[in-house]
């Protein structure tokens, strides 16, 4: 879809895109991370030269969602103008409280629920009972206080059933969604996204949206960021490529529903759920324009960086987002990507060292083999090594990787992220007690040997 700059303004600032398709054809995307954006998908729709005029075309309404506070720093400073059928107001009535038993918040700390230390989790199994996007989210872990906005949640969705007439949004946080099979098609306010394995999306506070099950069942991996919003990380003397670049990321088209049938908006407010009914569907945006909007990215055109003689560098060199925390340098979450790359550092060794640091890492896998764990760490699995608590590789990997011979070698057919936090992250009841939680894994550092001979030069 052809992209032209208004008169006056830059192609390199201002994308647009004029879209005459509505919900349920082929999305579309404009490139970039942070743009602001401008995009109808009727043709002047979108009014010019100021946001609120006194009447605007078609009979819309002009409306602005707002992700952070009006005074934020302009560089920080998120919010998107929409040009609607109805103005939000009309998209809710009288809530009701409904319980979503599987979905917590934090704080959820449970001290009998399970005692410290390294855990793994098989894949969790897919359920016979139709569940969608939402009634099949499935929280493992907790970290900090929705209530405070900081922390985050870590969830598995499980999902083979389409949102009909139903819609969702959260009040407490962005949701960046990592698929692992099955895919999903996003309708969203602001437009469509498909989504699938080794791809992302980010979903903004306060977005409404309901999701279909495209190709299923569908299960994937959810990081709920409670603090401040997820950004590209600073590349620092790496410079001004590599890693998760801009250009990579792909914001929708506007596309509308201008539907008269009864329909649900479930919202998730302080962890709790609440259920309105209203006639209509609300994904009736028009036209927007800002850079508060969702977005979707192919982790497959991440560019790792490492080292190229000797040594393993931090894992951080692998950070595609970050969200920060009030503490310079140390982020509230850092979403990782371990995938294929080349491995030619000389005389070191090459899997992730043994270690334990303040942050907290929960891991998934994508597909294939992750390099540290040879065993037992299955595409669809989860493990969780929280702060302080020592972890590393097993002993097939570091007998490999001790005794390998150090040509190049391409680290192949693998795909593995990390939500990393700041803040120890709880186990939920579901957790503990009812996913496929591997009893034996912290077994396997069990047969690392002691090497230690005391005789100067013996290795």
């Amino acid at each position: 879809m052809t992209q032209h700059p208004p008169p006056g303004r830059s192609a390199m600032t201002r994308d647009i895109t004029r879209a005459r398709d509505s919900m349920g054809t082929e999305p579309g995307y404009m490139p970039g991370f942070g743009n602001d954006f401008e995009t109808e998908a009727l043709p002047g729709a979108l009014p010019q030269g100021q946001n609120s005029p006194q009447k605007c075309a078609y009979g819309l309404y002009a409306e602005q969602l707002s992700g952070t506070a009006f005074t934020a720093p302009r560089g920080q400073n998120e919010r998107t103008w929409c040009y609607r059928i109805r103005p939000s107001v009309k998209h809710v009535g009288r809530f009701e409280r409904i319980d979503m038993p599987y979905w917590k918040s934090a704080p959820h700390v449970r001290d009998d629920v399970i005692s410290l230390g390294q855990y793994r989790w098989d894949p969790v199994p897919h359920s016979d009972a139709p569940l969608t996007f939402v009634t099949g989210m499935r929280t493992m872990t907790t970290a900090g206080d929705v209530n405070t906005q900081v922390g985050m949640a870590a969830h598995v969705y499980l999902a083979t059933a389409s949102m009909q007439a139903e819609y969702f949004y959260s009040a407490d946080s962005e949701l960046l969604v990592v698929p692992q099979e099955g895919a999903l098609r996003f309708h969203t306010e602001l437009g469509t996204i498909d989504l699938a394995p080794r791809e992302i999306a980010i979903l903004p506070r306060g977005l409404v949206y309901r999701v279909e099950v495209t190709s299923g069942p569908a299960r994937g991996f959810v990081c709920e960021n409670y603090g401040q919003t997820f950004d590209l990380p600073g590349r620092g003397p790496i410079g001004a490529n590599c890693m998760a670049n801009p250009r990579d990321f792909k914001t929708p088209v506007a596309a509308f529903e201008d539907r008269e049938t009864p329909s649900s908006v479930i919202v998730k407010w302080c962890g709790q759920f609440h259920r309105t009914e209203i006639g209509h569907s609300p994904l009736d945006v028009v036209a927007w324009h800002g850079n508060y909007a969702p977005v979707k990215y192919d982790l497959t055109t991440y560019s790792p960086v490492g080292a190229i003689l000797f040594d393993h560098p931090d894992p951080s060199i692998f950070t595609v987002l970050t969200a920060p925390s009030g503490q310079e340098g140390t982020a509230n979450i850092d979403f990782v990507l371990f995938r294929e790359r080349w491995m030619v550092a000389e005389h070191s060794f090459r899997p992730p060292w043994y270690h334990k640091n303040i942050m907290s890492e929960l891991m998934g896998n994508i597909y294939g083999q992750y390099d540290a764990k040879p065993q037992g760490f299955a595409p669809g699995g989860i493990s969780l090594h929280n702060m302080m608590l020592p972890h590393g590789p097993d002993r097939d990997a570091f007998e490999g990787a001790s005794n390998a011979m150090l040509k190049p070698e391409k680290l192949d057919n693998t795909m593995s992220f990390m939500f990393e936090t700041r803040f120890p992250q709880h186990l939920t009841e579901f957790a503990a007690r009812e996913a496929p939680l591997q009893d034996d894994y912290a077994e396997c550092w069990n047969g690392l040997e002691k090497k230690f001979d005391g005789t100067p030069g013996v290795k």
